[in-house]
């Protein structure tokens, strides 16, 4: 099945685009959480964060930043949101970085997991911690 992006970078589909270079495209979400709410995606295939190199990286942030500062200007928001879903939870199997302005009682919001206890953080940092450190 073609990946829907690949076919938004290729001008198979049609998009509102925002912004493009040579290796990142920005466009409206066709299924907003808000009015205003932009995806950023690779040009390339990639379908993770850790599929992107430092430099993709750093132009979709920088590029993330610049949108986030606009949408406070032109919405006047209250705030706004940035995330990705990664793994299992990309229902797309592109990358897509969404950015959307936030507003008092929009709706959105986090379902969150009991809290843990602060041995469980303990141990989940010293797991983390170890990991990282094999770099």
């Amino acid at each position: 099945m073609p990946c829907i992006f690949c076919e938004i970078v290729d001008r198979k589909i049609p998009a509102e685009v925002i912004f493009e270079n040579e290796f990142i495209i920005s466009f409206l979400d066709i299924d907003p959480i808000n009015e205003g709410h932009i995806l950023i995606i690779p040009k390339a295939h990639c379908v993770d964060l850790d599929d992107l190199n430092e430099a993709l990286i750093a132009q979709i942030l920088k590029l993330a930043q610049r949108l986030v500062t606009l949408l406070k200007k032109i919405m006047k928001c209250k705030g706004y949101s940035i995330m990705h879903n990664g793994g299992g939870c990309n229902d797309i199997g592109h990358f897509h970085l969404h950015i959307f302005p936030r507003y008092e009682d929009d709706g959105f919001g986090w379902t969150c997991a009991p809290r843990l206890t602060s041995y469980d953080l303990v141990s989940m940092r010293q797991k983390i911690i170890h990991y990282l450190d094999l770099d």
